[in-house]
């Protein structure tokens, strides 16, 4: 039976950020990411009209206007996250119409929390409600990974917005992107928590690597296929494959293809131990990924390999990395809770004296996915 259409609804959308499991969902592999407690706002309304749309976002003074049935590229980049799930919307069903909408986030913008994904979830789910679409929420994360390709042209995988819509207070989901079978993982790491820091810095690389990426892992796949048919991805590679064609492989699609490989292990490793309550091997998992990140994968940048070294010196941080595409954003942390605000404090003093950059740092507390309020 339908629900009853709604003339407004507020929806609260969350970033997310991933424990481990980096650049493994477009391979499809495993992943661990959570929704955080910082969200985008959206308050949508129906406005009598057939096609004619009015978005708002606080700090920007300019509305956008879309017609639906004239959905057209923007030169602007955050419009294209809306105008893309428009057209996917406008793809799967004819139920929607005209409506304005208004826009507020607390989410740190190039962070890595995935601002994006939020962006696009939050209208996606507040328009399936206002308009009773019959949507379901794995639907909406697709429909809204297909707007990404399509709109922004980020070939991503589905991690990010799946997350935004699936995940569940206190903890994290353990996703198999193959299968698209997930377990919600309680995430118990009490005395330690999680701290974001924010280089605030982003080198413009993280868009065109990021495919550059995708097509070499596709280009070690095809090389590994001409020995192993049955490998349709890195998901179905083995560092002993990797080692058996290793010649036929340029150094770089051979890196990347490894450090695929190790990261998929990582993440069931990092599963067991959170099991286990194993809180110093998850952090000694999260230095790996870095480390994988870093030199195999090339994604990481001055800054960011500043402050995951800075850490070591600190033995009430279990673990820290990069999190992300890379080239700028946070650094993710496992710290004591008791030694937090001491670590931000000398940490961010260092990171200005080294680049005369102001650091900026929350906590990220897993949190409930996408909501109605």
């Amino acid at each position: 039976m339908s629900e009853k259409i709604l003339d407004k609804v507020i929806v609260d959308s969350p970033g997310r950020i991933n424990i481990i499991g980096e650049h493994t969902d477009y391979n499809l592999g495993y992943v661990l990411p959570t929704a955080i407690d910082k969200r985008i706002r959206f308050t949508l309304e129906r406005n009598n009209t057939d096609t004619r749309c009015e978005i708002r976002s606080k700090g920007y003074e300019k509305a956008l206007i879309v017609d639906l049935e004239h959905i057209v590229p923007s030169t602007t980049q955050w419009e294209n996250y809306i105008l893309g799930v428009l057209y996917e919307i406008s793809k799967r069903t004819n139920k929607i119409e005209g409506f304005q909408c208004s826009i507020e986030s607390d989410l740190p913008v190039g962070s890595g929390v995935s601002s994006s994904a939020a962006l696009e979830c939050g209208l996606a789910f507040g328009l399936n409600k206002l308009f009773d679409l019959g949507l379901s929420k794995y639907e909406i994360a697709v429909l809204c990974r297909d707007a990404e390709h399509n709109y922004i042209g980020t070939k991503c995988g589905i991690m990010d917005q799946f997350a935004s819509i699936m995940s569940k207070k206190d903890h994290v989901i353990f996703l198999d992107c193959k299968s698209m079978e997930y377990t919600h993982v309680p995430f118990n790491v009490t005395p330690y928590k999680l701290v974001l820091l924010n280089s605030n810095v982003s080198h413009n690389l993280a868009g065109s690597e990021y495919n550059t990426r995708r097509k070499e892992c596709e280009e070690g796949v095809a090389i590994l296929q001409k020995k192993y048919p049955s490998v349709a991805s890195l998901r179905d590679a083995t560092l002993d494959m990797i080692a058996t064609c290793k010649a036929d492989m340029s150094p770089k699609v051979l890196d990347r293809c490894t450090f695929v490989v190790e990261e998929n292990d990582r993440v069931l490793a990092a599963v067991e131990a959170l099991k286990k309550d194993d809180l110093k091997t998850l952090g000694a998992l999260m230095y790996q990924t870095h480390e994988g990140l870093h030199y195999l994968y090339e994604v990481s940048c001055p800054e960011l390999d500043f402050l995951v070294e800075f850490t070591k010196n600190v033995k009430e941080v279990l673990g820290a990395r990069l999190m992300g595409g890379g080239f700028g954003g946070c650094t993710l942390n496992l710290v004591h809770k008791d030694a937090a605000e001491v670590f931000i404090k000398d940490v961010s003093l260092a990171y200005e004296k080294e680049f005369k950059l102001k650091l900026t740092y929350f906590e990220g507390h897993p949190s409930a996915g996408t909501t109605l309020l």
